[in-house]
């Protein structure tokens, strides 16, 4: 026991001393007996509570008699109450009791100077105690003046995000994309970066977005700072189909993928070098999406001095690009010849792009096949009894006979066309 832990218990002593009338020696006499003692009924339990919120700790005392329970903060020696008087001058402490056997300290507002040891002892002698800890946690909180903020970077370079925050138990950070996207670190695609420090080497277009420093220290609530990366680099274009076709008097659509930061203007021009602008010739359509731009042409009515190559254009202030897609001119269907339309056929490939796959039409080829697209394949047959003889529709005949059967039927309408004569006659 220390000298100052033993000027305290003299004054507690002194003062209950003072109450009763007698010192502790004579206290001790009349209560020889260890079962006459004071006694402590159980431990006094530890307490957590948050910072900001009340704290109350329990000292349980069987067979008190006239003896004093008094409180101490353990850590400065320093007498709280003793039995009914609150002796600290903090406004925050108080003292409660029910029926002289349990005895209540208050702690209002608790702040993290009140985290430690406290004593609940009965001046017995040698004295008795009880100890309970009280722990004053701390939500985490971002400490704003060490935490990055919003930053722009070109694209290539190298970036490190820092976040801070303080709190009880020490808070651990954590990083992760507010999209919910996969961050790119180390060569890994992660979905959570763990530590104060996001270090990204050599960043891509494909970094950009909002980052959520999240911090937490199993108290609630958890905090989070959001910081926003921009990653800038000059325009690039991609064009999914640079060759497209149409006949005069036909609507049709050119299409433009461009990626750019900062945004960029985006504009046709023709072949000549005007720019179009949307009226009742020309819609020109551009839809955002991030860094990402949709360009859409729509040429109605496509006359002869329509075809010819169109050129889409991306600029911002890292640069410029450009691409070229041609329309070209295609015979328009005929619809007053009586002989089965030409089968249209369009080929497609895929080509893998920066934006993924990109599917490329080329030009519509004329090819002569033998399948009719005719509505008239949709009709019931009829049959040539209903008719005159020899007039055999060739509508009649399923496109799924052969040539042969064709043949053997025309040569059966035939013969019976002949024989019909001789048989009336």
């Amino acid at each position: 026991m220390t000298g100052r832990q033993s000027r305290n218990l003299e004054i507690l002593g002194q003062i209950s001393g003072h109450h009763h009338g007698t010192q502790y020696a004579s206290i001790s006499d009349n209560y020889k007996n260890n079962s006459d003692l004071p006694r402590f009924a159980e431990e006094i339990q530890n307490v957590t509570v948050s910072k900001g919120r009340d704290a109350l700790l329990a000292c349980i005392v069987d067979n008190l008699r006239t003896y004093k329970v008094a409180w101490v903060r353990v850590d400065t020696q320093t007498i709280l109450s003793i039995h009914h008087t609150v002796i600290t001058q903090n406004p925050r402490i108080s003292l409660s009791y029910n029926d002289h056997r349990t005895w209540y300290l208050h702690i209002k507002k608790v702040e993290e100077v009140d985290r430690g040891w406290y004593m609940c002892q009965v001046n017995t002698d040698p004295m008795r105690s009880r100890q309970g800890y009280l722990e004053v946690v701390v939500p985490p909180s971002i400490i704003t003046k060490e935490t990055s903020t919003d930053m722009v970077v070109r694209e290539g370079s190298n970036v490190t995000l820092t976040c801070k925050a303080s709190g009880y138990p020490e808070p651990y950070i954590m990083w992760r994309r507010e999209d919910g996207k996969n961050i790119n670190y180390n060569g890994d695609n992660v979905n959570v970066v763990n530590g104060e420090v996001l270090h990204i080497v050599k960043i891509s277009r494909l970094h950009m977005g909002s980052y959520l420093c999240i911090a937490s220290n199993d108290v609630p609530p958890r905090v989070s700072q959001r910081i926003s990366l921009r990653v800038q680099f000059p325009p690039m274009l991609s064009i999914p189909n640079q060759l497209e076709a149409a006949y005069i008097g036909q609507d049709v659509t050119l299409e433009c993928h461009t990626e750019a930061y900062p945004t960029s203007i985006n504009y046709w021009t023709t072949e000549r070098g005007d720019m179009i602008v949307s009226g009742d010739k020309y819609e020109a359509v551009s839809t955002d999406n991030g860094y990402n731009k949709y360009m859409m042409l729509k040429i109605r009515n496509v006359g002869p001095r329509d075809f010819g190559s169109y050129k889409c254009v991306a600029q911002n202030s890292l640069g410029g690009t450009d691409g070229d897609i041609k329309l070209d001119e295609i015979p328009a269907p005929s619809t007053t010849s009586t002989t089965p339309p030409p089968y249209h056929v369009t080929s497609s490939m895929k080509k893998n792009g920066r934006n993924g796959n990109k599917k490329l039409r080329q030009r519509p080829i004329d090819y002569e096949v033998e399948e009719w697209r005719n509505s008239d394949y949709d009709r019931d047959y009829d049959p040539p009894s209903m008719r005159p003889p020899g007039e055999l529709p060739v509508d009649a005949l399923s496109p799924g006979v052969s040539h042969r059967a064709q043949l053997v039927l025309h040569l059966l309408v035939s013969l019976l066309s002949l024989l019909l004569p001789a048989i009336r006659r």
